[in-house]
């Protein structure tokens, strides 16, 4: 739905809402016309049930009013002594509307000091888990959420079993644009294992200013921008979804490449605009490799001596390690069990079927790629049958599709055509990003489904809180509160939060003893 789309709707709801309550607000004291202004009716709104003006931003916050409607609504005839729980099943299970039997039908008097302490303890614990929920949601949606690092993809840096907190603000929060979904989850609700929002209507993008932009080499959370898995990571029923852009899967990647660079693979190595990108210090690159042997290794010695986390099989006195850092290879090459040590790599020149753009005319892999334009918003490309294929999917999916424009994209011959017209150069209208992982034969990134778009940006992960170490079964505690940037070997603040938190019940003991004792 567009912004003009929403407008009305807003309109319809303004005039609903004054239908329904204009004779409540006289008999609390206020006139008619003060339930027809949009926005200022909700303030006064707020007045007549002994509630916080700041509420009525809340109406306004996707995911949050889904919550606050009803508890508006419930608060808006309990003002009016509808107590009952009869009274309560009605209004919400008629949306509102049974607020019109009472503003017609019925001789209320309006109870300006009534309590607002919940009468049972029930009612007490509903509106203790309400305010939590909203408080939670608001945070989750602006400012940090939590995320949990599924692959290996990153490892080294991040570890498979890393519980991290993904700032929102550092590249600006996005607002959500499916506003119908159940709070604080993702996709999907967790146990019942159901779809956690409803597709239609969406909110077109918008994002409040960040105080960064992405950087080269950053670690970025964003939405998997090709996404039409029914349930990520879970046993899917095998079929292909639409999926609205703040419901795709999270991915993590670190940013190699940025809104117009020239980006190459070139034997495993990204280069941009020629030169070789320089990753930071914490970041260790990993290949794949095939290690023959005379005899088995031991499992755990691989994974504590030799730092071998990622997958490997074994099969012919061979090991093909998923992804080994050069570190840990020039520790492997002086074990005596081992004879040869040869890396898997593929061909320049050969197309492996399912390497972005998915076209015979660019025979590139995962180990040599390019030279590829990573779009940039504002710049002109020549668009033929040679360079369709890289561009395509940004014009009719990201800059089409997705954001309400319906592009088709054929070809008559030699022409390209949009919409049936000639379409010889495009101007983007988003800044695109190149992700990849430093697992470079074990990272399903970029160089599969190609360019993700800025809108599809989540945010930038900032703290790892907890870590998990699912092969030996024990927590990492060398990873807890450690930061993800930065330079050198993380550094954990876990003592640190310790002794604060100790501090403070020991502060908070003697000023209750102090306290005590003047009485």
């Amino acid at each position: 739905m567009s912004w003009t789309g929403w407008f009305i709707f807003f309109l319809i709801v303004q005039v609903i809402h004054f239908a329904g309550t204009w004779k409540l607000y006289q008999i609390a004291g206020r006139k008619a016309w003060e339930a027809a202004v949009p926005v200022y009716n909700a303030v006064v709104l707020m007045k007549i049930i002994n509630r916080p003006w700041w509420w009525t931003i809340l109406l306004f916050v996707p995911i949050v009013n889904l919550i606050m409607f009803p508890v508006v609504w419930v608060e808006t005839i309990r003002s009016f002594g509808r107590n009952s729980t009869t009274d309560t099943v009605l209004v919400l299970l008629t949306l509102g509307l049974y607020i019109y039997y009472i503003n017609y039908t019925q001789n209320v008097t309006h109870l300006k000091d009534r309590s607002l302490k919940p009468r049972t303890s029930t009612g007490e614990w509903v509106s203790s888990i309400l305010f939590a929920v909203v408080a939670a949601t608001i945070v989750h949606t602006y400012f940090m959420q939590p995320f949990t690092i599924p692959t290996s993809s990153l490892e080294k840096t991040l570890l498979v079993g890393d519980f991290l907190f993904v700032s929102k603000f550092h590249y600006g929060a996005r607002t959500p644009m499916t506003p119908i979904a159940f709070p604080m989850v993702h996709d999907t609700i967790p146990v019942i294992k159901t779809k956690s929002y409803l597709s239609e209507p969406q909110i077109p993008y918008f994002r409040f200013p960040g105080f960064q932009d992405i950087k080269r080499n950053d670690i970025v959370v964003f939405n998997w921008p090709v996404d039409t898995v029914n349930a990520f990571q879970t046993a899917g029923d095998g079929k292909y979804y639409y999926k609205p852009i703040d419901k795709k899967s999270n991915y993590v990647k670190r940013c190699v490449g940025l809104p117009g660079d020239s980006l190459e693979v070139r034997d495993g190595y990204v280069f941009i605009n020629g030169k070789q990108n320089e990753l930071p210090d914490r970041a260790k690159l990993q290949f794949s490799y095939d290690v023959q042997v005379n005899s088995q290794l031991n499992p755990e010695m691989l994974y504590n001596r030799y730092d071998i986390t990622d997958r490997y099989g074994f099969g012919n006195n061979t090991y093909r390690f998923g992804g080994i850092s050069e570190e840990s290879l020039n520790m492997l090459k002086n074990n005596p069990n081992v004879v040869n040590i040869s890396r898997f790599r593929s061909e320049k020149g050969v197309w492996n079927e399912g390497t972005f753009p998915d076209s015979q005319n660019y025979p590139w892999n995962n180990d040599f790629f390019g030279p590829l334009y990573i779009p940039k918003k504002g710049v002109t490309v020549s668009i033929t049958p040679e360079t369709l294929p890289l561009y395509k999917r940004i014009i009719e999916v990201y800059e089409g599709s997705e954001i309400g424009i319906d592009n088709k994209i054929t070809q008559s011959g030699t022409e390209v055509l949009l919409n049936g017209q000639p379409l010889t150069d495009y101007t983007f209208k988003m800044d695109y990003y190149w992700m990849m992982g430093d697992n470079r034969n074990n990272s399903e990134d970029a160089r599969t489904w190609g360019f993700v778009p800025f809108n599809h940006v989540v945010g930038k992960p900032v703290f790892v809180w907890m870590s998990w170490d699912g092969v030996n079964k024990k927590v990492r505690w060398d990873r807890l509160f450690t930061t993800v940037g930065g330079s050198g070997k993380p550094v954990s603040y876990l003592m640190y939060f310790v002794i604060a938190v100790i501090g403070w019940f020991a502060f908070d003991f003697w000023r209750k003893r102090k306290k005590g004792a003047k009485k």
